[in-house]
């Protein structure tokens, strides 16, 4: 293997999601009759933890117990609808089977729970070319945090600054950045004025390759 890893986010970064996310947080919000607007889901709902959208939508704070109820209830809505719709962005399996033959480190580093990392990464069959997977219950803090990129380097055995982070999300971006590593900006829900500046930036995986891969790593 060589020193270099590409660690991708999930949600926005590996599949398109968020329409999903969002149809099952209007069903979830309707049964609790919560308002919101799509400027809501774009600014507190897409890359963030439950803890704050269930926080921010709610009104109030949201955690422990309740918190774990509420997550379990929304996600499982969003399993439902998204199981026989799992695709992922375009191109993304031809870019992760170039990475893979050319000895790249990969992981996934998500905010969404276990059971969504799981269905995801079964239904396209890509578990076993990632030797890294970290999900919401593997960490204590929640991008913007680093901890999800530090941990994801540490497990792969590479150093942070060998790394190449996918990111659709400021706190995703952010926490690319303040984890020391390069950021891939991926254009499915924000365009590049909503992310922190990116080393690069792609609306599917045809635009880009080991070569710029190791590229990006190394400027």
């Amino acid at each position: 293997m060589n020193k270099y890893a590409v660690i991708f986010d999930m949600d926005g970064v590996i599949c398109h999601t968020n329409p999903y996310h969002a149809k099952a947080f209007e069903a979830f919000f309707d049964k609790y009759k919560i308002d919101y607007t799509e400027k809501d889901f774009e600014e507190h709902m897409y890359g963030k933890h439950n803890s704050h959208i269930m926080t921010y939508f709610f009104k109030r704070p949201i955690h422990g117990e309740e918190l774990l109820a509420l997550e379990n209830e929304k996600e499982a809505l969003f399993r439902t609808i998204y199981k026989d719709a799992v695709e992922t962005i375009p191109y993304y399996k031809t870019f992760l089977k170039d990475l893979k033959e050319n000895d790249f480190h990969t992981a996934v580093a998500t905010s969404a729970p276990q059971a969504n990392m799981d269905l995801i990464l079964d239904q396209l069959d890509i578990r076993s070319q990632m030797e890294s997977l970290l999900a919401s219950e593997n960490v204590n803090l929640h991008k913007p945090h680093p901890e999800v990129y530090l941990k994801s380097a540490s497990n792969l055995g590479v150093d942070p600054a060998q790394c190449l982070v996918f990111e659709d999300s400021f706190s995703g971006v952010t926490a690319g950045l303040n984890a020391g590593m390069k950021v891939v900006g991926v254009l499915s829900s924000h365009t590049k004025a909503q992310l922190p500046p990116c080393s690069f930036y792609i609306d599917d995986y045809s635009q880009v390759d080991v070569e710029k891969v190791r590229q990006l790593i190394r400027s």
